[in-house]
């Protein structure tokens, strides 16, 4: 008996013994392995036994590992017999040879055990899909590529370019090694393993150097043990056909309506295979701006769903839970109408039948109750009870008592000197020589100024500046929807801004806020820098080049090792860091920081950065999970770029627009 088919005993008789089967003892029974998944004919097997698939997406990165387990249980406890994740690329390899499993130190180190995730799905009766990439898409920042891969001038992502796949497989080659024993093969939880992601939606797979870059994927995979798992892609079929193929591994579909239109073409493209539905869409995301937030109808979430279920075709529910995007890692999107680029926010709700902090929904009770009229095992595997919500808690107010001025801010940062013009952060020689990825990147100049003079600045900046005049902020928020081709905001081009000077040498500060690199798209959409590059800058129609350059990277280590803060007088007139103790007397909860009296920027709770805030919305609360929070003093820092609230206030449900 192989080892892993000894653990995999092991667990299965460490489960209760009830009247009713584990999805574990069913497929596996005695302990014996024959056959991982199999998809030939109309039906799944696996280890020779039919299978239909139920599905959720729960992605480890978005959710506090402290609640890992108790969201398995509720993906579980609705009937589903597996949980799909995404492998986020740039989280685990945040500098170039530098990898993190968990065990870096890095601000979200804490979340990428990714093994431990997998281990745990399996000891909650779930099998894994498991999509490592190296290409994520997923509303995440640069799709989850590495925003070091920008230092190479020639970069080509998602195609045989060594530049770009020297690296991705050298990532794989470290990833995979952690999770090969646990293939279901194995004795492991892990059925499937996606090739790339949607690669229709960005190339053709179909010719070169596409095709030779999806095998390449393909073949590192094999070369690292995975052939014993089905491979498959996942495509917007209806769209792009068989685009994103390739040889030697499923299709699937990704649509959230049209199912059999969906599903016949499938068909059509891949005749006597099992039909699956990879990413059925529960819900949608949110932009920055949008009008309110996405929610779709529960019912007909759940006649897309039965349809599905009633073509005899597999599922996975993206998303099952949606989570948080923490930090600065959403994504963004282009497209040809207003606002033009629309970066997603903090909440990645999702209106998914799991809300983002793990409550059940209306959408949750439907799926419940479908599936169990699909799975032909109701009533032999058992149905565990569903766990109870965590109680939300809106802890009183805490008053902000003191501030951090923006030049004693700028003080604690490195700085760059540069004379050939203002350049991307992505450029700059930090990090181990892997440049800035995320945040604010600060460009300042002196230069004498007259009543009349002016800024411009050629193309467009990336993504939103903020301008000082000696010191003083002299641009204004976003009000209005004809802000964004202005001055300062993304959109803008060779637009001017007026510096009224006084005949004397002034320092001119331009902040820069990445707000995220695109995470969809063509090929075009994947060179996006960051900051001032695209063209020069210029005062009075003089070209400047002479900038120090100052990264406002705000990582956790940076933000709790601050000084020169003073006591809390008022709000200050520049960009600020601002700071409150929450005191908390019993074990904390889950709460909600309530950012409406705020205007826009970034919170950290005891040094780990929520995410950001923006009043335009749609959401005007930020997720805080329990963990993150401590009983007694509780570090609350806020950066804003404009105008602070009164104090620092928290609310027991979330306020999404």
């Amino acid at each position: 008996m192989s080892s892993g088919v000894f653990i995999l005993l092991a667990f299965l008789l460490g489960f209760q013994v009830c009247d009713s089967l584990t999805y574990y003892e069913y497929f596996v029974p005695n302990g014996t392995i024959d056959a991982g998944l199999v998809a030939e004919g109309d039906t799944f097997t696996l280890n020779n036994k039919d299978m239909t698939i139920f599905s959720g997406a729960f992605h480890y990165f978005r959710v506090h590992p402290s609640h890992w387990r108790d969201t398995l249980k509720k993906l579980r406890a609705a009937g589903l017999n597996a949980v799909e994740t995404y492998v986020p690329w740039n989280l685990h390899e945040p500098r170039q040879g530098v990898f993190d499993f968990g065990d870096q130190g890095e601000d979200m180190s804490m979340f990428l055990d990714v093994r431990a995730f997998v281990q745990m799905a399996q000891e909650e009766d779930l099998f894994v899909l498991f999509r490592p990439g190296p290409y994520i898409c997923s509303e995440w920042e640069f799709g989850g590529l590495p925003s070091w891969l920008l230092r190479d001038e020639n970069m080509q992502v998602r195609i045989n370019y060594a530049g770009y796949t020297d690296p991705a497989v050298n990532f794989f080659n470290n990833l995979l090694p952690l999770v090969v024993d646990l293939q279901f093969t194995r004795g492991g939880p892990i059925i499937a393993v996606q090739i790339e992601n949607e690669y229709g939606s960005f190339g053709d797979g179909r010719d070169a150097p596409g095709k030779q870059y999806l095998e390449l994927l393909r073949d590192t995979l094999t070369a690292n043990g995975f052939q014993e798992s089905l491979y498959f892609t996942s495509d917007g079929i209806l769209w792009n056909g068989d685009k994103g193929a390739v040889e030697g591994a499923l299709m699937t579909a990704n649509f959230d309506n049209q199912a059999t239109a969906n599903l016949e073409r499938l068909k059509q493209l891949q005749p006597n295979r099992p039909l699956m539905v990879m990413e059925y869409w529960t819900g949608w995301f949110d932009h920055w701006l949008a009008p309110s937030h996405s929610v779709t109808d529960p019912n007909e979430f759940g006649a897309t769903l039965e349809e599905i279920l009633a073509m005899n075709s597999s599922v996975n529910m993206y998303m099952f839970i949606g989570g948080t995007t923490f930090g600065f890692m959403p994504g963004a999107n282009v497209n040809g109408n207003w606002p033009y680029y629309t970066p997603d926010t903090t909440s990645y709700d999702y209106d998914a039948p799991l809300s983002e902090p793990g409550d059940y929904t209306a959408k949750y009770i439907i799926a419940k109750d479908i599936i169990s009229r699909y799975n032909s095992l109701e009533g032999i595997v058992d149905h565990p009870p569903q766990p109870p919500q965590r109680e939300k808690v809106a802890y009183p107010s805490a008053a902000i008592t003191e501030s951090l001025e923006f030049s004693t801010l700028l003080s604690q940062q490195i700085s760059v000197e540069t004379n050939g013009g203002p350049m991307n952060m992505e450029l700059l020689d930090i990090n181990d020589n892997n440049g800035q990825s995320y945040g604010y990147v600060v460009y300042t100049t002196q230069t004498m100024i007259t009543p009349n003079s002016a800024l411009l600045v050629r193309e467009r900046l990336r993504d939103m500046a903020q301008v000082l005049l000696d010191g003083v902020v002299i641009t204004k928020p976003y009000s209005d929807p004809s802000d964004i081709s202005g001055f300062g905001f993304w959109d803008g081009m060779d637009q001017e801004l007026a510096l009224p000077g006084n005949n004397q040498v002034a320092e001119i500060t331009i902040m820069v806020e990445n707000l995220a690199r695109v995470n969809f798209g063509g090929p075009e959409n994947f060179h996006e820098k960051k900051g001032i590059w695209e063209g020069p800058v210029l005062i009075d129609g003089v070209q400047i080049d002479q900038w120090t350059i100052q990264p406002l990277e705000l990582k956790a280590k940076q933000v709790s090792s601050l000084t020169g803060w003073t006591s809390y007088s008022g709000p200050l007139d520049t960009p600020a860091m601002y700071k409150g103790l929450l005191d908390i007397a019993e074990p904390p909860k889950d709460t909600f920081l309530d950012m409406r009296a705020w205007n826009k920027g970034v919170v950290f709770v005891n040094g780990f950065n929520i995410g950001r805030y923006w009043k335009e919305g749609p959401p005007r609360t930020l997720y805080v999970p329990a963990p993150f929070l401590v009983t007694g003093s509780n570090e609350v820092m806020i950066f804003e770029q404009y105008t602070p609230g009164p104090d620092i206030a928290f609310s027991d449900v979330p306020i999404l627009g």
